[in-house]
């Protein structure tokens, strides 16, 4: 069954060309007829038929998600979605089914997909969920990236001023920090000074905030 259109309306604006849309369907015509009409409205499409070529091309760093189909007779569509999982790949997914019911929908939300639609699909409603996907596939890309410059920010930070950063962040003053670290409080300022300026951060807040992120606890 191939998507309806009943008031098709001119290309629009798509997402970043860096965006990927991937879509796995085992019916050819599907995967055309989907290739066509989303790239049309201005995505980068990649289009498969089996499980196996699709996990060929697909790359986890990929700004991407993926329109799939729950009825995929090497590995259904679910069973793809808890193996991507198990790998720690979180693509957004679009689930399309021509036979879906309430009880599947809701188990492959709750396992992270991001929409659930029944086959013919309208148009429309698959637009919007593959731009709700690729916003959530470029914040998780942001997270990523942020998380990744924060754990470089904390390489770089002496073992000493590790150790001032957790009495810091457990809110102790100066003075107690200079007491138990046996130094004087002009080492801890100076010390302080130095990880808030390597942790990229100007308040006690912003600090608290990026140990709470790398796990530190108070």
């Amino acid at each position: 069954m191939k998507p309806r259109d009943p008031h098709p309306s001119p290309p629009a604006t798509g997402p970043s060309p860096l965006a990927i849309v991937y879509v796995l369907d085992d019916e050819p015509e599907m995967v055309t007829a989907l290739t066509r009409l989303l790239r049309a409205r201005g995505f980068e499409v990649r289009g498969f038929t089996s499980v196996r070529e699709f996990l060929d091309a697909f790359r986890a760093d990929d700004h991407s998600c993926l329109v799939l189909d729950v009825a995929m007779p090497e590995l259904d569509g679910l069973k793809l979605q808890q193996r991507l999982t198990h790998h720690g790949i979180l693509i957004p997914i679009v689930f399309l089914t021509g036979h879906g019911d309430i009880p599947m929908s809701v188990r492959a939300v709750k396992a992270g997909a991001t929409d659930f639609l029944t086959k013919p699909v309208d148009v429309e409603a698959l637009v919007h969920a593959v731009r709700a996907a690729l916003r959530l596939a470029e914040t998780r890309h942001q997270e990523i990236r942020e998380a990744t410059a924060l754990a470089t920010r904390f390489a770089s930070i002496s073992p000493r001023e590790r150790e001032v950063m957790a009495h810091v962040v457990a809110g102790q003053m100066n003075k107690q920090i200079a007491a138990e670290l046996g130094t004087g409080q002009q080492n801890i300022k100076l010390h302080r000074a130095h990880l808030m300026k390597k942790m990229g951060v100007e308040t006690l807040a912003d600090l608290v905030r990026a140990a709470a992120r790398l796990g530190m606890g108070a």
